[in-house]
């Protein structure tokens, strides 16, 4: 007989708690902080992902360098997060979603992102 954990993916198995390589800002969302966080993302113009525990914008720059550009600048943030987004770029147009793979849902690490991401494209 093989015992099997029930416990979360992005928890450590013996102690529950978030694995060493995971800052605090990978914990899921408290039932108020993620009523909060959505309204202020669906604000910005985040909107939750109908299939999954995630959230998705679609972003539009005037031309393929400013999108690349965009691009480029959450890729080396998401790289010091060690936390990376499902994206696709067609021309001007980048469409993300950010999702917590190893947790199965949505949490402050993604929360942390798309703040970092709408600045980075107030910026382009």
């Amino acid at each position: 007989v093989r015992n099997v954990s029930l416990k979360p993916a992005c928890s450590d198995i013996e102690s529950n708690s978030p694995p060493a390589h995971f800052s605090s800002q990978s914990h899921w969302l408290t039932a108020e902080e993620r009523t909060q966080v959505l309204l202020d993302l669906k604000a910005s113009g985040w909107s939750e992902s109908g299939e999954r525990d995630a959230i998705y914008k679609e972003f539009n720059f005037k031309n393929f360098n400013q999108a690349f550009g965009f691009m480029t600048r959450v890729a080396l943030q998401a790289e010091k997060m060690n936390h990376h987004p499902e994206w696709f770029n067609v021309y001007s147009k980048v469409q993300i979603t950010l999702i917590s793979h190893d947790c199965g849902g949505l949490t402050k690490r993604d929360v942390k992102l798309a703040q970092f991401i709408d600045k980075a494209a107030a910026s382009v």
